[in-house]
């Protein structure tokens, strides 16, 4: 399992320790950049019900915009493993009636709402889902999955070569009623994605962190802007994804000006200056 560090709390960014993403020490005066890889519990525990009742998505009365959604690119040393452009299409959402008609075996879904982390799960046919969701690996009707969040197919974000289709739907149903000490994933995304590709970097512990990060995520806060943060091991990397989708982009952008004590004022809207 390596020195994973469990059930401690993230920090924000003028919190965690720093260093430069180049691996170049620098004067005490300059800025420090770089990433904390302590991260919190499973974060899909801080979601709605799912099986429970009714609950409004958008109960804030918030739509969901995906203007706010951060774009980033992550890479294992030089290689992209998996990009999210701000401007493509599939940062569009559809209702789960239309997801109903788009969606085939094996494909990855992500449900998205205001404030929440994104909920991905596994199309498996004939309308039902498989899921991670607190702790417990899950059979839904993709309806009742969705919670009335809006929804995407994401099968693309990841650049590993998928497994077959047949397969992925069987690594999904093999895990069905697996709970607690026996679910190997932190989070939903991790285990439908360890479904779709099989790697084992998305389940638990499996990295080793010690030594270099070998992994970057490149965060594109607006076309001419953007920021690089270093991790060891593709699970924390994901993790800390998932806290900027849940606060959006313009909280990642105050975050990290409030990091670097920058002097400039970063506007309150979809723009960056």
């Amino acid at each position: 399992m390596g020195n994973r560090v469990e059930k401690l709390t993230h920090l924000s960014y003028n919190e965690v320790p720093t260093t430069d993403p180049n691996g170049h020490e620098q004067d005490d005066d300059g800025p420090r950049i770089g990433v904390s890889y302590i991260f919190s519990n499973d974060d899909d525990e801080q979601e709605e019900n799912i099986d429970g009742t009714e609950n409004d998505a958008n109960d804030d009365g918030k739509e969901y915009d995906n203007r706010n959604d951060t774009g980033c690119s992550v890479y294992y040393r030089d290689e992209c493993i998996y990009e999210r452009n701000i401007n493509s299409i599939e940062m569009g959402t559809h209702p789960c009636e239309n997801l109903l008609n788009k969606c085939n075996p094996g494909d990855l879904v992500e449900f998205v709402t205001v404030g929440q982390y994104p909920h991905w799960v596994v199309y498996v046919g004939d309308f039902q889902v498989v899921h991670l969701q607190r702790s417990e690996i899950k059979l839904n009707f993709l309806s009742d999955a969705s919670q009335g969040r809006r929804g995407r197919i994401v099968n693309d974000l990841y650049k590993f070569r998928p497994l077959n289709s047949d397969v992925v739907v069987q690594n999904a149903m093999d895990q069905v009623g697996a709970k607690d000490q026996h679910v190997c994933w932190r989070n939903s995304e991790c285990f439908a994605a360890w479904c779709r590709f099989g790697k084992r970097e998305f389940k638990m512990g499996g990295e080793i962190r010690i030594g270099k990060q070998p992994y970057r995520m490149k965060l594109q806060l607006c076309e001419k802007k953007s920021h690089v943060l270093e991790f060891q091991s593709l699970e924390d990397l994901i993790m800390e994804k998932r806290r900027n989708d849940q606060i959006g982009r313009d909280a990642v952008i105050q975050e990290l000006a409030n990091h670097l004590n920058c002097s400039e004022e970063i506007p309150n809207d979809y723009g960056c200056n």
